[in-house]
C-alpha cells in the first residue's frame, strides 16, 4: 500500500485497485449518486468542511443516507489524504473526492440491496496539462446543441454523479475546438456553467456571474464573491447572454482546481483588450492568494512551463 495510492472503501483504507464497485451499483448503472471534491493547498486541506457540508446538502436533495455523519466523513477524508500525501512532490497537490451512490440494486430492481456505496480518494491536480491555460487564458466555447439541465427538471445545485449533460456539451466543444473549455448555455440562452466551473464576466468594473438557481454555486465562486466584497468591487448575479459575453471587458472562470483562471476568448471572440488577466481579474486573483495565506496558485501552474514556449 505504500507504493500506490489508497482509497477509503467499506470502512477502511485499501489500494485503489481494490475499491471495486458492482456493475449492479446504482451509481454505475444510472448515475444515481452524488460527489464533492476539495483540493489541497501546499498539501494542506482547503475548505474541506465547507465541501462536506455541500456534499450533505446534495445527499439530502437526492435522499441518500451515506451511513456516516459529516464529522466521520471528514475524519475518513483526512485519513485518505494523510496516507496519500507522501506519493506527490512538494509542489504538487491533490483533488480529494467523496463518491456516494445509492448502493447495489436489489434483484427485483425496485430497491437497494445493502448500504450506500462510499468511496473517498485522491487524484493529483493536472497542473502541467493546464499550465498554458493559466498563463495565456482559456478559450471558452458554448456548445450549440446541448443546453444545461434546467432547474425545472433537476436542480443544477446538486453535485450529481451524473455528468452526462455537461459531458455531452463538452464533447461537442472538443469536436469543434480541441482543448477549449466548455460553458453551457441554459435553456433561455444565458451563460450557465461548465464541467465543475463557474464563469464570470466584467463590464465597466462590475463583475457579473449567473444566478445560482441555474448553476452549481461553487465554493471557489463563493470565495471570489467574498473577496470582491472585501475589496469593494461590485459583483452581482445576473442573466448573462452572449451579447453581454462578447462585449465584456474581462472574463474568468473559477473552480476547485483552478481557483481562478482568466478567459481570453468566448466562441473565438477575444475578450476586451486581450490583456490576460485583466485589471479587475488581477485584483481578485491577488485577493484569492491572500485567502490562501499567500500561496501562489498561479505560479504553481505556470512553473510547469519553465523552458517551454
Amino acid at each position: 500500500m505504500s507504493a500506490s495510492r489508497v482509497a477509503w472503501f467499506k470502512g477502511k483504507l485499501v489500494p485503489e485497485a481494490d475499491a471495486r464497485v458492482s456493475f449492479r451499483d446504482f451509481g454505475f448503472q444510472v448515475g444515481d449518486g452524488v460527489f464533492d471534491t476539495a483540493r489541497t493547498v501546499a498539501h494542506k486541506p482547503f475548505m474541506f468542511e465547507e465541501h462536506i457540508a455541500r456534499l450533505y446538502r446534495s445527499l439530502a436533495y437526492v435522499g441518500i443516507d451515506p451511513g456516516l455523519q459529516p464529522a466521520a466523513m471528514l475524519e475518513a477524508t483526512l485519513e485518505v489524504l494523510e496516507a496519500n500525501l507522501p506519493l506527490i512532490g512538494p509542489d504538487d497537490d491533490y483533488w480529494v473526492t467523496q463518491w456516494i451512490s445509492r448502493g447495489v440494486r436489489a434483484e427485483d430492481r425496485l430497491g437497494v440491496d445493502g448500504p450506500a456505496t462510499v468511496i473517498i480518494e485522491c487524484s493529483p491536480l493536472p497542473l502541467r496539462h493546464r499550465a498554458r491555460g493559466m498563463r495565456d487564458g482559456l478559450d471558452v466555447v458554448t456548445p450549440a446543441g446541448i443546453r444545461r439541465t434546467p432547474p425545472e427538471a433537476i436542480s443544477p445545485r446538486v453535485k450529481s454523479m451524473s455528468y452526462a449533460n455537461l459531458l455531452a456539451g463538452d464533447n461537442e466543444v472538443q469536436r469543434l475546438k480541441p482543448g477549449a473549455t466548455s460553458v453551457l448555455l441554459d435553456t433561455r440562452g444565458c451563460l450557465a456553467e461548465g464541467l465543475g466551473s463557474n464563469i464570470f464576466i466584467v463590464h465597466g468594473g462590475e463583475v457579473l456571474t449567473p444566478h445560482e438557481r441555474f448553476v452549481l454555486g461553487g465554493l471557489s465562486r463563493q470565495t471570489v464573491m467574498a473577496i470582491a466584497a472585501d475589496k469593494g468591487i461590485s459583483l452581482r448575479e445576473a442573466d448573462i447572454d452572449l451579447y453581454d459575453a462578447y462585449s465584456a471587458d474581462e472574463a474568468f472562470i473559477t473552480s476547485t482546481s483552478w481557483c481562478m483562471v482568466p478567459v481570453r476568448s468566448i466562441n473565438t471572440r477575444s475578450i476586451g483588450s486581450g490583456e490576460v488577466p485583466g485589471q479587475v481579474t488581477a485584483r481578485l486573483i491577488e485577493g484569492y492568494r491572500e485567502k490562501l495565506g499567500g500561496f501562489d496558485f498561479v505560479a504553481q501552474y505556470t512553473r510547469r512551463l519553465e523552458g517551454a514556449n
